[in-house]
């Protein structure tokens, strides 16, 4: 049975005043494509300011609280658990994206994004009134949960509006809000640091969400009619309970734990069990979260590959860079910020120039080979930092990664979203975000393991006998301030400072394999030919008249 959607009546329109076509769909239960939604550069201008608001919120967080840090734990104490308040925002982010794409597919995703935007606001409001660590983790997590909707659905609600081959440009600004984030986060949130209190870092999301929240409601189009599903719930928990589990042992081994330790391996096992009960479980689902078939795609898998080990390195090691400044050049929060200005410059050039180039050429493969290639340079010279390195040094390494990077992030989502039917470009989209934001989470693991071991190592080593420190408070000493630390008699003073420079040494070095290994996986990436059209779906009941 097919039915008719009528042409709206006069002067209908959708919320960005564009009216919509009626051509001929498939009744329920059945996905097709509106025509080809031809809106203004004006609406779509509009609509991308509110997504751009979203996506701002969820990427400032993963970098605002780093330089506040120090001063959190000075106040609330925890320095053992100091990880998870970065970990347990990725983690929820991680694990509710596949959620979320899957969902819009389903509902449509207007209204999906504007309550990611309240959860995180909520999440916000509970991470600033926070009263001690496990209260501070436990909120950040709430606010994950909200930022895993804002990544997923702006990159998805482009992906319905704007043709592939327009859309370079378009995620290429996406891509510079990354890089503005990445700067302007450590720089915000040194100044409410030095000037307000930490717990502002969390009060400054209210204003810019509630902007977000206002554009969203007045300018993106409505959400699509439903049609009957069932919610992979067993999925979704199973996914969660897999990627939680890996993440946890990853996070505690070789610092909570020995890594051999029952505790370590039985985590371990139970993530790797969770994992395969949930690919059991999406072969039989009537609606997988992560539909199986799309890893026949090679697009697909080398994308979330490169995804995942760009994501590893990048969040596993940048976030060392302002403690670097901090301890080792004795800067305060503020001005750490401002000295990773080279990195956003990087960063936001190559995302916005490679995302014109592509709209322009209309091919995308060259630009994640040369991304992995700049990003391994980067990390190669960021790896060789010392007490004696000079900051120009150092702006030219952050300048350099931050230029590979600019040129890898956007092209991932765009080759996968152009590479997928139409009715999938939801959960293809939330599955690139879900194996990046995993990658983010293992990184910060990881890198967090293999500083904290060398730091235990290398402290006994530096530190003079006569100091008294056993390792704990020495790693104490060295997330306090910068005039804390200068307050140190010298012995004592340069033994912190160099036992933090051979530690970060390590993480940096360990960063490198992962972009050689993004390299040759970039290598294995498909050109397709970028579509020419844009398709909004929606879903139309089949009534006896045909309505819409």
């Amino acid at each position: 049975m097919r039915v008719r959607v009528p042409p709206p009546a006069s002067g209908a329109a959708n919320a960005v005043g564009v009216a919509l076509p009626g051509p001929e769909i498939p009744a329920v239960g059945q996905t097709a494509a509106v025509g080809d939604v031809a809106l203004g550069r004006r609406e779509i201008l509009l609509v991308y300011t509110g997504l751009m608001l979203g996506m701002l919120l969820a990427a400032l967080d993963q970098t605002i609280v780093s330089t506040a840090l120090p001063t959190i734990v000075g106040d609330l104490g925890g320095l053992n658990r100091l990880s998870w308040v970065v970990t347990a925002y990725i983690l929820a982010q991680t694990i509710s994206t596949p959620l979320y794409g899957k969902l819009g597919d389903l509902y449509g995703r207007k209204r999906l994004f504007q309550a990611a935007i309240v959860i995180f606001l909520v999440g916000s409001v509970l991470c600033g009134i926070a009263q001690n660590m496990s209260e501070l983790i436990g909120f950040r997590a709430l606010q994950g949960l909200g930022a895993g909707g804002l990544m997923t659905g702006a990159f998805a609600i482009i992906g319905d509006l704007v043709p592939p081959r327009e859309r370079g440009r378009y995620q290429g600004y996406m891509g510079g809000v990354f890089a503005v984030a990445s700067v302007v986060g450590p720089l915000i949130g040194g100044f409410l640091v030095d000037n307000l209190s930490w717990r502002w870092v969390f009060y400054v999301n209210l204003p810019v969400g509630a902007v977000a929240l206002a554009v969203v409601a007045v300018v993106l189009p409505e959400a699509a009619a439903r049609r009957a599903h069932r919610i992979d719930v067993e999925g979704a928990l199973l996914l969660a309970a897999g990627a939680g589990l890996i993440t946890l042992g990853l996070t505690w081994g070789g610092t909570q734990y020995p890594w051999g330790s029952a505790t370590i391996v039985g985590v371990f096992v139970g993530g790797a069990v969770a994992v395969v009960l949930f690919l059991l479980q999406e072969r039989r689902a009537a609606e997988p979260i992560i539909p199986l078939s799309l890893f026949r795609n090679r697009v697909f898998d080398s994308s979330i590959a490169m995804g995942f080990l760009v994501a590893c390195a990048m969040f596993g090691a940048i976030v060392y860079l302002p403690l670097f400044l901090q301890v080792v050049h004795e800067v305060t929060p503020t001005s750490s910020g401002l000295r990773l200005l080279p990195l956003m410059g990087g960063l936001l050039a190559a995302s916005i120039g490679s995302g014109r180039m592509i709209s322009k050429l209309g091919r995308y493969r060259a630009f994640p080979i040369s991304g992995s290639v700049f990003m391994t340079a980067g990390m190669a010279m960021l790896s060789r930092l010392g007490v004696q390195t000079s900051y120009t040094y150092l702006a030219l390494s952050m300048l350099v990664l931050g230029f590979g990077m600019g040129q890898v992030m956007p092209v991932l989502v765009l080759a996968v979203q152009n590479a997928v039917a139409p009715r999938d470009m939801g959960t293809a989209t939330s599955s690139t975000t879900f194996f990046r934001s995993i990658g983010g989470s293992f990184g910060v693991a990881i890198f967090g393991s293999i500083f904290a071991n060398r730091l235990g190592y290398w402290l006994p080593r530096e530190l003079p006998r006569s100091a008294g420190l056993h390792a704990g408070q020495a790693s104490t000493l060295l997330h306090s301030s910068p005039a804390r630390l200068r307050a140190l008699p010298p012995a004592v003073h340069n033994g912190l400072i160099q036992a933090f420079a051979h530690s970060l040494h390590a993480v940096f070095l360990w960063a490198i394999p992962f972009g050689v290994l993004a390299f040759l996986v970039s290598l294995t990436m498909r050109e397709v030919p970028l579509r020419e059209h844009a398709t909004l779906q929606r879903e139309v009941p089949a009534t006896g008249g045909g309505s819409g």
